[in-house]
């Protein structure tokens, strides 16, 4: 199977292309906004975005009465796009792909504005039809989830119509085009501003279409994933409200139904000015967010999933691997995640022998302990993905590598790493040595919820245990056995065949055991294979 395509940010987005690179733009000219990506793309189908440009010229503005695009909107577009296209030529793009989508494809003077782009910008302008946005979104989509199995739906929101694509073990079933955007409804159904009445109305107007286009009985229960403004903002909203703000992007952040529908009715009674001070919530999104969520209740009503998963990666996306001719492969449950944190700590030249050292020591411990301190099933995959990365900062320095991991990780393009998860993997990383988390000396670690901060600590304190069996890299211990005592947790310590000692193994790993020694209220022992015992407690010094 070869690897789907991987986008990756990179710092500043200056960076030197390698080999066989091609560098190319994409465009899209939504109803609502226009969103420019800059991109390098490899022979083998690996993306890594160099710049990118947005303008909000509102294209769809007033569309559905006058039935064409407004001068003002085209002039402040055109002037985007001729930014777009210089920032382009100046990065050394060898290609630029433009495309516009429902406000200019519905428009009457829409081939004109076409010719006027072209003669004011040289930009040459794709129009695409419905049909074509839903294909280029699921193709974004397929490379950024595991939807290869089963079944899913994903739906693009933009501001003049609605794109769904529905999914079966990978393959596209049916492509459909509504026009319900969120600008295009809000200014049927939601000015001078939104009440609850306005919502129900509107919702009632899009429900038997919605229910027309997905028959209930084949997509009932699917994976449902939402691109478009519509859905970073409700990721956004989400987290704040879970107090994640810290979170870096939102790309991934699963919300439930029920609280899209709880979010939905808050905004729905507040006026724009309250709808601006909501945290997470995009200033330039808060006139038409209910809109677009009320149409995002709609398609979560009839399909009834779990929840909702946000991507921050749409049909501009979609189209850069159009033009890159890269098929994303489908991936078994897991697959893409293990390979983006793998592919992610081998860019961080992590050393890979001890990595894995620790993570199989985590798992023992994890498995052993992990219930009797607290933590959940859902928790071994973090302390999986910390263990991999928890060195990762020696790329940047030895001297306080455990934070540059920290802040490494926090800025890291993870697929299928949902944003609550990398700040916890970021924290775990964080804390694998050095101080123990403090919410009053750390304020990164104290902003976070309660609970959050305590499955940090359950997973840190493991990690360090873990990380301490492996002091000198070399990989000596085979397993780890914990032992319940009348008065202490005895840890039995294996060799693997060819050790010639772990003295520094059981030194290393003694010295690490007071955080969890703390959670499970008991001391720990660490037990040799020749049954000498090694005591935190009779050390000089504890903390690494």
């Amino acid at each position: 199977m070869t690897s789907a395509p991987r986008l990756h940010l990179t710092d500043g987005g200056r960076h030197s292309r390698d080999e066989g690179e091609q560098r190319i733009a994409a465009i899209d000219i939504g109803s609502n906004s226009i969103r420019q990506i800059v991109a390098d793309v490899s022979p083998s189908g690996s993306i890594r975005v160099v710049d990118e440009m947005k303008a909000a010229p509102r294209l769809g503005t007033g569309l559905h009465e006058a039935h064409a695009l407004g001068e003002e909107p085209m002039r402040l577009a055109v002037e985007s796009l001729a930014r777009m296209a210089t920032l382009a030529k100046q990065l050394g793009a060898q290609r630029i792909e433009a495309v516009a989508t429902s406000a200019v494809r519905e428009a009457s003077n829409g081939d004109a504005f076409i010719r006027r782009i072209r003669n004011e910008t040289g930009l040459k302008v794709r129009v695409l039809m419905g049909e074509e946005e839903a294909r280029l979104a699921y193709r974004s989509a397929l490379a950024h989830f595991e939807i290869g199995r089963g079944r899913a739906v994903v739906m693009d929101i933009g501001g003049g119509s609605l794109e769904l694509a529905l999914a079966a073990e990978g393959l596209v079933e049916r492509l459909i085009s509504l026009p319900f955007g969120a600008l295009r409804l809000t200014e049927q159904f939601l000015r001078p501003s939104p009440r609850p009445k306005s919502v129900k109305k509107l919702r009632k107007f899009i429900r038997d279409e919605i229910r027309a286009a997905i028959p209930a009985r084949d997509w009932r229960g699917a994976m449902v994933i939402g691109s478009g403004g519509t859905f970073t903002n409700l990721a956004g909203i989400h987290l704040a409200r879970q107090g994640l703000q810290a979170a870096r992007s939102v790309h991934g952040t699963r919300i439930p139904r029920v609280d899209v529908e709880h979010i939905l009715e808050f905004l729905s009674g507040l006026s724009l000015a309250e709808r601006l001070a909501i945290p997470g919530l995009n200033a330039g999104r808060a006139d038409i967010i209910v809109a677009g969520l009320a149409v995002a209740a709609e398609v979560l009503d009839r399909v009834e999933p779990r929840d909702l998963t946000a991507s921050a990666f749409g049909i501009r996306e979609g189209l850069l691997l159009d033009v890159a001719r890269v098929t994303p492969t489908m991936a078994d449950p897991g697959e893409a995640r293990e390979r983006s944190v793998r592919e992610f700590a081998e860019r961080c030249h992590f050393e890979e022998p001890h990595a894995r050292q620790v993570q199989r020591l985590a798992l023992q411990l994890f498995d052993a302990l992990g219930k009797r301190i607290g933590c959940t099933p859902g928790d071994r995959q973090l302390l999986a993905d910390a263990a991999i990365l928890h060195d990762v900062g020696y790329h940047i320095n030895y001297e306080g590598h455990n934070k540059h991991s920290y802040h490494l990780i926090l800025h890291a393009d993870l697929l299928g790493v949902a944003p609550g998860e990398k700040l916890v993997i970021a924290h775990v990383a964080r804390y694998h040595r050095g101080a123990v988390p403090n919410k009053r000396k750390h304020p990164a670690f104290g902003s976070l919820d309660k609970e959050t901060r305590e499955r940090i600590v359950r997973l840190s304190a493991l990690l360090r245990f873990a990380d301490g069996f492996d002091r000198g890299h070399i990989a000596a211990v085979d397993q780890l056995k914990p032992r319940r005592t009348a008065r202490a947790l005895r840890v039995h310590v294996s060799a693997v065949p060819k050790a010639k000692t772990l003295r520094l193994e059981l030194w290393g790993g003694a010295r690490k055991s007071e955080l969890l020694a703390k959670l499970l209220d008991t001391p720990i022992e660490v037990v040799g294979p020749d049954g000498a015992v090694v005591r935190a407690a009779e050390m000089d010094e504890v903390v690494e």
